[in-house]
């Protein structure tokens, strides 16, 4: 009989539990022993619902736990929380972890790593930033200390610095908790993964509801008390008052463990893989929000931080750790967020990105409503199209608007994947009833206005 292997998996979120779930669907404890560390108080959660659990929309916690450990051990796959894994020795085939609890460490062996670090919050290097009150957002436990803060400390006054999708979410948060909320940003606009004209609309929204918008505003430190808790944010234009701060300026891939130790990293900064999810060092596989993937329009390696993707990810690599075959193709860059009233959404590349990549573009934008005009709850959307000079290629598409917006950006999103034109997607059969969409529908009348500005730069 052959001897069993080892599987360690380094992080229990979605990429790794997912690894985890699916080698053991197709290999059994008798052959595939695995072990899967985790430094935090929680596996497998939804990190995209820690705004929502501060905000107090979920009120229980469990709510947002899709698995615990022991349903996991049931399954023959062991957990251990409060275990961080220190340094890897990938030419001993070992992880050295250390004991959270006991403040004990000790070498753990593998036959087959999974690398599933995540991602970990920016942080500015700055005067006062580690000071009490100021945190970032990325695992469950982060949600659960500002949750604990909010209802304890009572903050009256608080400061969002960053303008993207993390930090509009927290600040409708705090609103939601009855604090005075400022967002600080060093751009000059919200949302820069959108184009201005659509950020302006965020913008607009974000203000509506209260909330200070200081844009073009670098932070340049953060004022303490005597004791060491955060007081203020500075910057060059004034000093905004703090009782909490939360960072929302986005996250990096995790991989400085990875790196240590040898495993490749590239340009983002994110784990090198195959589409296999195999890095370039034997025997170690990476996942999630650490690695970097293949851009599909642009071509360019991109660090994406999501669940659908480390989700997909994980399940491929376990498939390919159990034997069968299965590949990950890459992304396009979908996403989609709620701030205040407002949906947002977008998939491919903003005319930044386009240009970056080298793609001539031309562009089409219109408003519309959300169904029919007479319907009651009609509510306004503006759909933007970015599509290649010459061939009318799609190249990427934005979406900002009220109930039942944002979620037409899937429809876009299978159009780029499959590489259609603005001029093809005019014949798209897409569903229709006044509840759900006037006549035309706003995908429609965009991708309509696109093709007529492809055919008018063809003639012109």
């Amino acid at each position: 009989m052959a001897a069993r292997e080892r599987l360690l998996v380094i992080g229990g979120d979605a990429a790794g539990m997912s690894t985890a779930s699916q080698a053991r669907r197709l290999r059994g404890a008798d052959d595939l022993e695995i072990l899967v560390v985790e430094r935090g108080h929680h596996v497998s959660y939804s990190a995209c619902g820690i705004p929502y659990y501060v905000g107090g929309v979920v009120e229980e916690l469990d709510d947002l736990i899709a698995r615990t450990p022991a349903q996991f051990r049931d399954r023959d796959i062991d957990v251990r929380l409060r275990t961080e894994a220190v340094e890897i020795d990938v030419s001993g085939g070992r992880v050295r972890v250390r004991d959270h609890e006991s403040g004990g460490e000790r070498w753990e062996p593998y036959d087959h790593l999974m690398v599933a670090t995540g991602a970990v919050p920016a942080r500015p290097r700055l005067p006062g930033a580690d000071a009490r009150g100021i945190h970032g957002v990325q695992i469950l436990d982060d949600g659960i200390g500002i949750r604990r803060v909010l209802e304890r400390d009572r903050p009256r006054r608080a400061v969002v610095v960053g303008g993207g999708y993390i930090g509009l979410e927290m600040a409708e948060a705090m609103v939601m908790r009855g604090l005075e909320v400022s967002i600080v940003d060093a751009a000059d606009q919200p949302m820069r993964t959108l184009d201005p004209d659509m950020g302006a609309v965020i913008a607009d929204a974000i203000r509506d509801i209260g909330v200070e918008l200081h844009l073009g505003e670098p932070v340049e430190a953060f004022d303490t008390s005597p004791d060491g808790h955060v007081t203020a944010v500075r910057t060059a234009n004034g000093t905004h008052p703090a009782d909490i701060v939360v960072l929302g300026l986005g996250v990096r891939p995790a991989s400085d463990l990875a790196r240590a130790a040898g495993i490749e990293t590239g340009p983002t900064g994110g784990i090198v893989t195959d589409r296999r999810m195999r890095t370039r060092t034997d025997r170690v596989w990476a996942a999630g929000d650490c690695v970097e993937t293949r851009h599909l329009v642009s071509g360019a390696p991109v660090a994406i931080a999501l669940g659908t993707h480390a989700n997909k990810q994980g399940r491929v690599a376990g498939i390919n750790l159990g034997g069968g075959y299965a590949t990950f193709p890459g992304v396009v860059g979908t996403a989609v967020s709620k701030i205040c009233r407002i949906e947002v959404a977008r998939t491919g590349l903003n005319e930044r990105e386009a240009a970056a990549a080298g793609f001539a573009t031309l562009s089409a934008a219109v408003e519309s409503t959300t169904r029919a005009g007479y319907h009651p709850g009609a509510t306004m959307m503006r759909t933007k199209l970015i599509a290649e000079r010459r061939s009318g290629r799609l190249l990427g598409a934005q979406i900002v608007g009220e109930e039942n917006a944002a979620k037409r950006v899937d429809g876009l999103a299978i159009a780029l994947w499959n590489g259609m034109t603005v001029e093809q997607m005019t014949g798209l059969d897409l569903g229709y009833a006044p509840p759900f969409s006037p006549v035309w529908d706003p995908v429609l009348i965009a991708a309509r206005k696109a093709a007529e500005a492809v055919e008018r730069d063809m003639t012109g």
